[in-house]
């Protein structure tokens, strides 16, 4: 099957779409560990926990965030591939039985995108000549190596941005004074989110103020929400 990224192209025209497997998992990871991790320190701070109750909340949630970031990232973009490897050898085997069949169901697809029944004919044609599996995973499944799972390396990614991620809340929650931590959190949080958001726009060529507007308005949200479920839990304990 051959690799999209090294198709040749009349002129320069950069698409990013290729990153979208890691920069994803990236973007998840830290986003995750920023909000999750501040969320669940402000919602310890407003609920009146020490200094070593919200720093010790603050670093488990990172731990356990980024195990949980890791595991799930491996096992969903393995079930990802594992699906795709049985679509894969579904048309191998089709190829080889139904070889006819299966150029009906291609001249079938060119003809529905808009090719006359004469060119779609004669595209699938070739393209069966060049590379039939590679043709019938493109056009009919929509599989290319544009972006191909990569379990590992989803989890080790996600692993690590959601740690990094969460280190800026909890550095904040270590050295800022107890009184008004939630607020302090708050604001780094935002700020980080928002960078965040934009950062990863950027990387995928997107438009980076509706990103950052995006992560910082939900990320206020759970803020919030925490907080106000941790300040009524402790005053009623």
């Amino acid at each position: 099957m051959s690799d999209l990224t090294d198709q040749p192209s009349a002129h320069e025209e950069p698409h990013l779409s290729f990153r979208t497997g890691w920069l994803r998992a990236a973007v998840m990871g830290a986003n995750d560990g920023i909000l999750s991790t501040a969320s669940l320190i402000a919602g310890v701070a407003a609920g009146g926990g020490d200094r070593v109750a919200i720093v010790l909340a603050g670093t488990a949630g990172l731990m356990a965030g980024a195990m949980s970031m890791a595991a799930g990232e491996y096992v969903s973009v393995s079930s990802q591939a594992d699906t795709e490897a049985a679509d894969t050898e579904r048309e191998k085997y089709e190829l080889e039985h139904n070889p006819d069949s299966e150029l009906e169901e291609l001249v079938a697809i060119y003809e529905f995108r808009g090719l006359s029944p004469d060119l779609a004919r004669k595209v699938a044609v070739e393209l069966t000549e060049k590379d039939a599996l590679a043709a019938h995973l493109r056009d009919e499944i929509g599989i290319t190596d544009l972006s191909p799972p990569a379990p590992v390396q989803a989890a080790v990614v996600s692993a690590l941005t959601f740690a990094v991620g969460a280190a800026a809340p909890l550095l904040v929650a270590m050295f800022a004074p107890l009184t008004g931590l939630v607020w302090s959190v708050g604001l780094a949080t935002i700020v980080a989110l928002a960078a965040l958001g934009a950062l990863g726009a950027q990387a995928g060529g997107a438009p980076r103020t509706r990103a950052a507007m995006r992560v910082v308005i939900w990320g206020v949200l759970a803020m919030a929400a925490t907080s106000a479920i941790g300040a009524l839990v402790g005053t009623t304990l």
